[in-house]
């Protein structure tokens, strides 16, 4: 794989040795929903419109060292989009589309974009974050000419590796940090698929790979991408998952690979058995986070493996530990060994070596950051901080076992895990905190059986609490923050459980929610977390 690679080589050496082969793939029941054609796309049609992109954002004046917004949710035209711009040495800003005005201008501000193409139903919304960014960036709906460039200045260009793509991951201090991925991140992540062993070992016969993951996370773009164009696979890829037709899908696009969330299986699993639960091609499934009492009657059951990894987005395949070869010791939480490219430690809370402790890893050649993000954009510190020492902080405590496998055991950063979405607690807090009927608030995690992790919000009133003042709240931290960051549970409380510096004590704020959770008096606003139309 040769230094100079980028995503778009890796795509062009592809379809030049694969042209006539499927590429992209829509089912019926996505293309209804996002009303665009269904069908295969072959490499040799899709390098014609990614062509026809590329010629369209030469013309536009759009040059090498920029960034470009993409909110264009699960649709195969992002990949397209992005392939085009990277061709140019043009950096893309992938957007959740559950996120809301304040939260785009958030982005919008700190990322510097020179362009973004939206749909049409979110451009207007989109264009009012840039303005409250007092960011100058046109705004187009998809399918509409690009407008001429308004700026030539370059924020993404750097030395060495190119930027292809700025992506924003909730950390632990509040707004969400900005990832500069290279292309070596990409197509070192492709590059690690196409070559593992085991259990979830890809080949170059014609792989056909559904995923019902955000295309606009790294598991999707990195991994799955990337790995079916390095085999001249076909991706698949769902507008989301959805559990009464997702066998159907499976079935119907011939997948030969699946990628999912451990929030997948377990709402797979409540479903009466089927004669049809086994009528599928799929040789394996790769993701993380399965309930560990389904682990084995999920394989029994539809009879294939489901490799367990461990990943972030900061690490890449740089840091990717995986447990795709036996013993996969399956129904433990076990993400494998480190192989040869990785090497970890796990220390306690005083840096010292441990069978238990924080996760910390890197790559085991001369660069101990290969295949790893560049750092975080506009926060030199903050990547210090990770990178302390030599080694990449993952903040995941890790069990060792005596024969060197790993076994997830929980985080040690106080971020919220819901349905593979990261949460960070602070910033949900900062939110909350305008609200005028609240004095002080603090948020923390609980287990929820389907999502994973629930956001718990304790909270200290202004004012005697009640039920309704539990869901007025809910709604209004629904238009301001992804439906998904608002609590799912209210529970009002006298105080908070701080020090005498009156800091946060988190552990004892998370044993709290817990004891909480079934009090008669916590109030469940789940069913308020829904979607806001766009």
């Amino acid at each position: 794989m040769s230094a100079e690679q980028t995503v778009f080589t890796t795509f062009v050496d592809s379809a030049k040795r694969w042209p006539d082969r499927p590429f992209l793939n829509v089912l019926p029941e996505t293309a209804d929903i996002y009303d665009i054609p269904a069908g295969e796309i072959s490499y040799a049609k899709a390098s014609g419109k990614v062509q026809d992109h590329v010629n369209q954002i030469k013309n536009a004046g759009y040059t090498k060292g920029q960034r470009v917004m993409l909110l264009l949710e699960n649709r195969p035209s992002y990949f397209l989009w992005w392939l085009a711009f990277n061709a140019l040495g043009i950096s893309v800003v992938p957007v959740n589309p559950d996120l809301r005005m304040a939260e785009m201008a958030y982005m919008i501000g700190h990322a510097e974009p020179v362009l973004a193409i939206s749909l049409a139903k979110r451009a207007d919304e989109l264009q009012g974050a840039a303005i409250q960014a007092e960011v100058q960036m046109p705004v187009v709906a998809i399918g509409d000419p690009l407008p001429k460039a308004v700026t030539i200045q370059t924020i993404a260009a750097r030395d060495g590796d190119a930027e292809a793509a700025l992506l924003y991951t909730s950390g632990t201090t509040g707004q969400p940090k900005g990832c500069i991925l290279t292309n070596e991140y990409f197509t070192q992540a492709g590059h690690w698929y196409s070559t593992a062993t085991g259990v979830c070992a890809l080949n170059i016969d014609g792989e056909r790979m559904i995923t019902p993951l955000p295309i606009f996370h790294m598991n999707a773009m990195a991994f799955s991408f990337m790995a079916m164009v390095c085999v001249g696979g076909c991706l698949t890829v769902l507008d989301r998952f959805h559990p009464r037709s997702w066998w159907a899908n499976v079935r119907d696009s011939r997948a030969t690979c699946l990628h999912y969330l451990g929030v997948m299986p377990s709402m797979l699993m409540g479903a009466e058995p089927s004669n049809a639960d086994r009528d599928h091609t799929v040789r394996f499934g790769f993701g993380a986070g399965i309930d560990p009492k389904l682990h084995a009657p999920f394989e029994k059951r539809f009879g294939f493996a489901l490799s367990e990894g461990w990943a972030m987005t900061e690490t890449g395949a740089g840091g990717t530990i995986c447990a795709n070869r036996e013993p996969r010791n399956v129904g433990s939480c076990c993400i494998g060994q480190p192989d040869e490219t990785v090497q970890a430690r796990l220390v306690d809370d005083t840096g010292q070596d441990a069978d238990q402790g924080e996760l910390l890893v890197r790559h085991a050649g001369e660069n101990p950051r290969k295949g790893f993000f560049a750092g975080y954009f506009k926060n030199q510190k903050a990547t210090d901080e990770a990178w302390r020492d030599g080694w990449f902080h993952t903040g995941d405590i890790v069990r060792r076992a005596s024969d060197g496998t790993m076994y997830f055991v929980d985080r040690k950063k106080n971020v919220i895990r819901r349905s593979g979405e990261n949460i960070a607690a602070v910033e949900v807090e900062s939110v909350l905190a305008r609200h005028p009927a609240i004095a002080s608030v603090a948020v923390a995690a609980v287990p929820d059986e389907i999502r994973g992790d629930e956001v718990f919000a304790c909270i200290v009133p202004e004012s005697p609490a009640s039920a309704q003042l539990a869901k007025d709240i809910t709604q209004w931290c629904l238009t301001q923050l992804a439906y998904y960051k608002a609590p799912g549970y209210v529970a009002f409380v006298e105080t908070l459980p701080v020090t005498a510096t009156q800091k946060l004590q988190r552990a004892t704020l998370k044993t709290l929610a817990s004891e909480l959770l079934n009090d008669p008096n916590t109030i469940d606003t789940r069913h308020l977390k829904k979607r806001i139309a766009a």
